[in-house]
C-alpha cells in the first residue's frame, strides 16, 4: 500500500487524502485568510490537485475573491482549501491534517498584512495546561469530545445506542 496523507474537519463529515506528500508548508497572513481563517494568518501545505481527493462528505466553497476558492465544512466550519480556480495546486489548512506536526512552515506569505505583533507570539508566557489548570473541566471536555479522530475511519460519527454517548477511538 502507498503512504497517504490525510486529513479532515472537526465534525468528521469532510476527509480528504492527499496521494502524494504535501509540501510547501508556509504562513499566509494576507487579510482575505485571516478572515477565512478567523485567525492571526492561515497555515497552509498543498500538492497538485491529482493528488488530493475528498474521500468523505462534501467541500463547501467559497469565491473569496474572482480567482481564489475557499473550502470548508458546512457543518462545522472548519477552513480546509485554498485553491486558484484556474490552477493545478490544493493547498489544505496544516491544522485540518491528521498529523499537522509534519508539516512546519518554511516561509511566510502576505507579509504586508502581517499584525504587528504576530512575529513575538512565541516569546509569550506559557501557561498551564487546561489538563492541569483545570482537571474537572478537562475531564468533562473529553467525556463529551464530539470532534473526529485524527485517522480515517470507516463511518462517523460512530453509531451509538439509545442512552450511550459516543467514544472517541
Amino acid at each position: 500500500m502507498s503512504e497517504t496523507w490525510s486529513g479532515g474537519c472537526q465534525c468528521g463529515a469532510v476527509r480528504y487524502r492527499f496521494t502524494q506528500k504535501p509540501s510547501g508548508s508556509h504562513i499566509c497572513h494576507c487579510r482575505m485568510c485571516q478572515k477565512a481563517f478567523g485567525g492571526f494568518y492561515a497555515p497552509l501545505v498543498g500538492g497538485p490537485r491529482d493528488s488530493f481527493t475528498v474521500t468523505r462528505g462534501d467541500i463547501s466553497i467559497f469565491l473569496s475573491s474572482d480567482q481564489a476558492e475557499r473550502g470548508f465544512c458546512a457543518g462545522c466550519g472548519t477552513p480546509l482549501t485554498f485553491a486558484y480556480t484556474e490552477g493545478n495546486w490544493m493547498s489544505v489548512s496544516i491544522g485540518s491534517l491528521d498529523d499537522p506536526e509534519a508539516f512546519p512552515p518554511i516561509d511566510q506569505h502576505g507579509v504586508e498584512s502581517r499584525l504587528s505583533w504576530a512575529n513575538g507570539l512565541g516569546h509569550l508566557p506559557d501557561r498551564q495546561s487546561t489538563e492541569a489548570e483545570a482537571p474537572e473541566t478537562a475531564a468533562f471536555i473529553k467525556s463529551t469530545n464530539h470532534q473526529h479522530p485524527d485517522h480515517d475511519t470507516e463511518r462517523w460519527p460512530q453509531a451509538v445506542g439509545p442512552g450511550q454517548s459516543q467514544k472517541m477511538k
